[in-house]
């Protein structure tokens, strides 16, 4: 313990920089391309506030299963797909506003509960293996998905809306209107700075789901997260009941990222009923590892920073691809570049920094 804690406390300058290489890489992009991109500060205010109040609940729900030792959780996609189905449902009802939001949260918690206990379960199983096979999960539960919206909304499930339904009298069309509940939580509290439009409400929540997760980190379920999260055979050997905390988490988890995929869509005002959620787990990973995460270690700074710059970097990519060589087309395919680059990345830095520290225990014993 006393050799864990030097190492903690005492870190040389080349340690520093790999450990914050992601941040300190997406801060140098974003130096680079703002200029290039023309955009005014006021602008790149507004995107920033408006993304942040969009993508915050999600990313936020990917901290409690880092901190129960289960890795970056892809299975939030399932939650994203408990609140697209919710929302679907809500449209068809004609509720619009705050109530609408309100009454699709509370339909999607149902529907979040079980596949977050679904996925938790079989994570139990693939224990050390939690991220990939949560992404083959959400692969999976995509199929489930696509049968539920594209068969059996219309068929089975009624859906009594000419505007959601196809033609042929079943099944979702590829965009579902959201204009009745569009901004509905982000205008709650209308306020403007420098031009730039600030959700309050949105942030007002935000701000209480981060005073959630501080207080939940001292109760006693929390502490039972971390004691897991640190070492699963010591937990258990303290009373602690491993599998059941573990599904817990994913199950915490899943049903925060249908509300957050619910305040993501008000904001849009969009559906895309097939291919909204694809890459919201992605993303959203991607923006927590650029904060500074890694898969064992996450906070709610890294969330914040992680989106600004992150997002920062989407802003300005296809404007700068064509301010360089004429084709926006090429930010586009940077941006994903990039998503899928800094997962890996931060995958293989932290694989790294755990062999060392590996090495280092050794010597010193």
């Amino acid at each position: 313990m006393r050799g864990e804690s030097s190492m903690n406390v005492k870190k040389s300058p080349k340690e520093l920089l790999i450990n914050n290489l992601v941040p300190i890489l997406f801060i140098l992009i974003c130096a680079f391309g703002i200029p290039l991109s023309g955009y005014s500060g006021s602008y790149l205010l507004n995107e920033i506030l408006s993304r942040l109040g969009r993508n915050s609940f999600l990313v936020l729900s990917l901290l409690i299963p880092v901190m129960a030792g289960m890795g970056m959780n892809f299975g939030m996609t399932l939650g994203a797909m408990a609140g697209q189905i919710a929302l679907i449902l809500v449209t068809d009802w004609n509720v619009v506003g705050i109530p609408a939001m309100v009454l699709a949260a509370l339909i999607s918690m149902p529907v979040s509960v079980f596949l977050g206990w679904l996925c938790g379960n079989i994570l139990n199983r693939a224990k050390g293996r939690e991220m990939v096979t949560g992404y083959i999960i959400s692969f999976f539960m995509n199929g489930v998905y696509q049968l539920v919206v594209l068969y059996m909304m219309g068929s089975i499930i009624p859906i009594s809306s000419s505007a959601l339904v196809l033609p042929r009298g079943y099944g979702i069309r590829n965009t579902v209107n959201l204009e009745g509940m569009r901004k509905s939580l982000d205008n709650l509290i209308p306020l403007n700075i420098f031009g730039a439009s600030v959700p309050v409400a949105t942030f007002i929540l935000v701000a209480i789901f981060c005073l959630i997760i501080i207080w939940f980190r001292r109760t006693k379920l929390g502490q039972d997260m971390r004691a897991v999260g640190q070492d699963m055979e010591v937990a258990r050997q303290a009373g602690i009941k491993v599998e059941r905390t573990r599904v817990l988490s994913i199950i915490i988890s899943t049903v925060f990222a249908g509300f957050g995929m619910i305040i993501y869509l008000q904001n849009i005002g969009t559906l895309n009923t097939y291919n909204s959620h694809s890459q919201i787990g992605m993303f959203s990973i991607a923006a927590l590892l650029v904060g500074g995460a890694s898969v064992d270690k996450a906070n709610i700074r890294n969330v914040f920073i992680g989106i600004i710059l992150f997002h920062l970097m989407f802003t300005i990519a296809p404007t700068v691809g064509r301010n360089l060589i004429g084709e926006a087309q090429l930010g586009e395919y940077f941006r994903v570049f990039v998503s899928y680059g800094v997962i890996t990345l931060a995958l293989v830095l932290y694989e790294v920094r755990k062999r060392r520290e590996q090495r280092k225990a050794l010597e010193e014993a």
